[in-house]
């Protein structure tokens, strides 16, 4: 029996690495992969998703449209909180307006959901701003904590994450889900313990044998690998594309592969009239569409693809993290690889010997995120353009973005949403500062734009709103306000024995992991 072998983990322990580390307890401190795959099993949504990634019940046993801006949702009964308190409509009510607050990184999903108030103690309705075609979509973003344990212990407000605030928060929880929090030791563990009293359990929701959690953060890729090749560990959520092949040919680890719903690009400061950390004093050049293009042709995403990646993405000029939405018609590039275009872009806009400047990228975030920038930094001092590196570990790298102090930077965007209209008005859409635009790092504003965008939010034809959102997405590829550079393909490592459920919002279910 594996859980008799001397140095192995119980056959009910689960242990999982990949290069970077958990952020943040707060349900509403920290909008990144890694965070929320491992709060999703700590706190509950109203809703869930099931293996083909479509919303199923989950805290809601079901819901219905009372008018055009009037839903009601049926609360589960006999839920409780980890440490033992009922869940009621006043925790649903709380929770959906801490996460419209300001410090809230899920202000741009929760903004959009409008007002929520409550009936009974098991329903609730929503006021929705206006019609609104993709509301469960917003309503699936939100985590529910306990209204009485977040005001005892401080946390009335998300964590400022940007600003590295601490709090109680975000330190300890106290969730509906199937797993407690146990623990955090930043950059080492985080670990989770099956919750016994789980509502799942009953309704057969609860299908692996998991009994305990160990998350391991492994920034250095041989050691994250050789970890798992050796069985210390049981999965890796990011085998390095290099090892892909050697790992194929190792009888004690499986290498599942699958397209990731995510597109990568890169976003370029276009607020201020002044250029961040660059070389340019008396302007800001990236509010240069010119200087925008060419920064565009300069990149070769094939070269990317087959060098960087090893094959393992596919370049798209979109920015739809899921190809099956996306419109064909925003498929290609704007531009192809042109270095000599680049070039006379460049002095057309009055940078004929090009400029400085600075791109930041994490190096533990996305799929070969520090080879890429490397890559592209290259690919642009063919065309003038000197940019220097700044690679930061995630935790660090979010902090610059969020608070804009970058020139240029790499991002990614995707996950289980997949419609069109949860990149536009989060990632495209100008900033207001109440939830529109707060992921639209480079701050750029284009007020045609924004009316698309808000008229297709309350569309709810759905021919007519694709067709708005076609004619959003070609502005955006036009005026090259962003750099869309491919999706990610993403393998997982899983070591023999283990059982896991691949998804392509990269998340990995927990309650669906069988480990022998």
């Amino acid at each position: 029996l594996r859980g008799a072998c001397p140095g192995r983990a119980p056959a009910a322990t689960f242990r999982w690495s990949s290069q970077g580390d958990f952020l943040t307890a707060d349900p509403h401190g920290q909008n990144e992969g890694i965070n929320v795959n491992i709060l999703y099993h700590v706190y509950e949504r109203l809703t869930a998703r099931d293996r083909s990634l479509a919303i199923v019940p989950s805290l809601a046993t079901s819901w219905e449209k009372v008018n055009a801006t009037t839903w009601r949702f049926h609360l589960r009964k006999g839920v409780r909180f980890h440490d033992g308190s009922p869940f009621t409509a006043d925790d649903v009510v709380f929770s959906i307006e801490r996460a419209q607050m300001p410090t809230s990184n899920f202000k741009t999903f929760a903004s959009l959901i409008g007002k929520v108030r409550r009936v009974d103690d098991f329903t609730v309705e929503i006021v929705t701003p206006g019609p609104s075609p993709i509301l469960l979509e917003y309503v699936n973003a939100v985590m529910i904590m306990s209204k009485a344990w977040a005001l005892k212990n401080g946390a009335a407000r998300p964590q400022d994450f940007k600003n590295a605030e601490d709090t109680f928060a975000s330190r300890n929880a106290n969730g509906t889900g199937p797993f407690r929090f146990v623990s955090w030791e930043p950059e080492v563990r985080t670990v989770l313990r099956r919750n016994p009293q789980w509502w799942g359990v009953a309704e057969g929701r609860f299908e692996g044998n998991v009994d305990e959690v160990v998350y391991r953060p492994v920034k250095s890729d041989a050691t994250r690998m050789a970890a798992l090749v050796s069985g210390e560990i049981d999965f890796v959520l990011d085998p390095p594309l290099q090892d892909i092949a050697r790992l194929k040919g190792n009888s004690a680890v499986r290498v599942i592969e699958g397209p990731e719903n995510r597109v990568i690009f890169l976003a370029m400061e276009q607020a201020g009239d002044a250029m961040r950390h660059g070389s340019v004093k008396d302007r800001n050049p990236f509010k240069d569409a010119r200087v925008r293009q060419a920064l565009y042709a300069a990149i070769d995403v094939e070269a990317i693809r087959a060098q960087v990646m090893r094959g393992k993405s596919a370049p798209t000029g979109s920015m739809v993290p899921a190809r099956a939405l996306a419109p064909a018609s925003t498929e290609p590039r704007l531009l192809p690889h042109d270095p000599a275009l680049a070039r006379r872009l460049l002095a057309q806009a009055g940078y004929p010997q090009g400029f400085e400047t600075q791109l930041l990228c994490p190096n533990n975030r996305y799929v070969n995120d520090e080879r890429i920038c490397t890559a592209i930094a290259a690919m642009w001092a063919k065309v003038g353009v000197k940019a220097s590196l700044v690679l930061l570990p995630r935790a660090q790298f979010f902090q610059k973005v969020d608070l804009t102090e970058f020139a240029i930077h790499l991002y990614g965007w995707g996950g289980a949403p997949t419609d069109p209209g949860l990149v536009l008005g989060p990632v495209l859409h100008s900033y207001d500062g109440k939830g529109r635009g707060d992921f639209n790092s480079g701050r750029f504003r284009d007020e045609e734009l924004d009316r698309m965008i808000e008229a297709s939010d309350v569309e709810m034809d759905a021919a007519k709103r694709a067709a708005i959102m076609e004619r959003a997405l070609q502005r955006v590829r036009t005026e090259a306000y962003v750099i869309p550079l491919h999706r990610q393909v993403i393998p997982w490592a899983v070591r023999k024995g283990v059982t896991v459920f691949h998804r392509p919002d990269n998340y990995l279910e927990m309650t669906w992991v069988k480990v022998d």
